[in-house]
């Protein structure tokens, strides 16, 4: 007996949110997209009774927009389970231990979509109770335990039972969304978190960091005031670069434009239509073949490995010194310190900030970060399209079920398939890479209200593509029999 006869009674009865029985009109689907962001939104400011937010301290950093997670709220965890989980489903995929046909078995498409389900749950276990009863981090309010006469421990179960539901609400909230809204909502909720961060960036204080915003920096640049204190412009170009957030600004419209060009371009593969003479088409292989989502999996990863680091310094106090040594909640030096990635211009421009940190190691770090953003970039670029059914061999079934081939070639799914295999698997590692590689630059060159790099990126990305399916959608609605052509 395998274990897919053993685990599908639990499996095939995880709660999942009903698909529509039919077509979903488009302004229906505007409405639980609209709908959920709300809720989502609403959720974020919902803070988790029993907690000391005073003495609460920032779990992910500035993960946190990556992770969509709404520090000290309901939504503490964000999608960190889920992408969490996502990270060792693909591992075991890649690796073929679980044995799940997900193109072509419908059994087990219902079985990965359980067994993915379930290592949330696991995930949000794994991830909440450290942060509760190992770490500190969110630690119990005394008066709550006092008044309710359930102790520091009954107030602490009482704080991970709301962040296991928030947990459990955003999984199935972008489940909704994959259903029966537009787009996804793991990339909604990014862009709905990125995107507070960069108004915060323009108009008022960033979350991190002393700077003001933009507007009211400059504001304070041209009048030469800054209440009582010494004119703005007292140190130059360093200060309106810097402190004026100009260079944050150039990156954050660079990045835009990067993202957008990049998506832009494409190699395209003609196709035709066997049975029906003069229908013709294109299959388009962007650069960004796999889209920015694999970084999420990148940075998650380094954001559970920095989170682990954190949980070891708080309970043994001092780890040896060649594992991590911390300051104010930070690693300083160590292993830690140096597979931690860099975040802002502070972390490496040490002829600027006066850093502590020898020059050798602060380049050895950045080092690292840009290898493990462009390899780990490609690594799970392949990951992605592999296990979301856009590779070589699953696309060339596609195209050959919709009664297309490629004009010249024999209409054979093999022929199809050596064909996308000269292109998809090259342009994938490369456009991976080069997600990567702009994440790195966009951190170490800082962006408005300190958003991260990769949230950036994403933002971008997830934005453009939801821009093209609402384009599509609309087209759809227009034209119905398009609509039955493509199913």
């Amino acid at each position: 007996m395998s274990w897919k006869d053993t685990a599908e009674p639990l499996l095939v009865r995880m709660p999942a949110v009903q698909r529509p029985d039919g077509h979903v009109p488009f302004k229906r689907k505007l409405t639980w997209t609209g709908g959920v962001l709300l809720l989502y939104f609403f959720l974020t400011n919902v803070k988790l009774f029993g907690l000391d937010i005073d003495a609460s301290q920032q779990v992910f950093g500035r993960f946190s927009s990556i992770l969509a997670s709404g520090q000290g709220s309901i939504m503490q965890l964000g999608i960190g389970p889920i992408v969490t989980a996502s990270i060792v489903l693909q591992l075991l995929g890649g690796a073929d231990l679980l044995g799940l046909n997900t193109q072509d078995d419908p059994r087990d498409q219902i079985l990965y979509q359980g067994l993915q389900k379930l290592l949330v749950l696991v995930m949000i276990c794994l991830t909440g109770l450290p942060m509760v009863f190992a770490g500190n981090f969110l630690p119990a309010d005394t008066a709550v335990s006092n008044s309710l006469g359930i102790g520091t421990a009954g107030v602490q179960w009482l704080i991970f039972g709301q962040m296991f539901v928030g947990g459990v609400l955003i999984l199935f909230m972008d489940e909704v969304i994959s259903k029966w809204g537009v787009g996804s909502g793991i990339g909604l909720f990014i862009v709905a978190g990125v995107s507070q961060r960069l108004i915060g960036g323009i108009l008022t204080t960033p979350f991190i960091g002393n700077n003001e915003g933009i507007i009211y920096t400059w504001y304070l640049f041209i009048t030469g005031e800054r209440g009582t204190g010494p004119v703005l412009a007292a140190d130059g170009l360093q200060t309106v670069l810097l402190q004026g957030e100009l260079l944050g600004l150039f990156t954050t419209v660079l990045i835009f434009a990067v993202v957008v060009y990049a998506e832009s371009v494409r190699v395209e593969i003609p196709l035709s239509n066997a049975r029906v003479k003069g229908a013709r088409g294109r299959f388009p292989v962007k650069l960004i073949y796999a889209s920015v989502l694999p970084m999420i999996l990148v940075r998650a990863l380094q954001a559970n490995i920095q989170f682990l680091g954190r949980i070891l310094n708080a309970q043994l106090g001092s780890m040896p010194s060649f594992l991590g040594t911390y300051a104010n909640g930070q690693p300083t030096g160590g292993l830690f310190y140096f597979l931690a990635p860099v975040q802002s211009r502070g972390d490496w421009m040490w002829w600027l900030e006066g850093t502590a940190q020898p020059v050798w190691q602060i380049l050895t770090r950045v080092g690292i970060d840009l290898f493990v953003m462009i390899v780990g970039g490609g690594i799970f670029a392949v990951f992605w399209v592999e296990t979301t059914d856009m590779g070589p061999e699953a696309t060339a079934k596609q195209i050959h079920n919709s009664g297309m081939q490629i004009p010249g070639f024999r209409q054979n799914v093999g022929v199809i398939e050596k064909v996308l295999e000269r292109y998809i698997p090259q342009v994938t590692v490369i456009g991976g890479a080069l997600v990567g590689l702009l994440a790195v630059m966009a951190n170490m060159l800082g962006t408005i209200g300190g958003v991260s790099g990769t949230g950036l990126l994403l933002t971008v990305s997830i934005t453009y593509k939801l821009y093209e399916e609402i384009a599509e959608e609309q087209l759809m609605e227009m034209h119905p029999m398009m609509r039955q052509m493509f199913g």
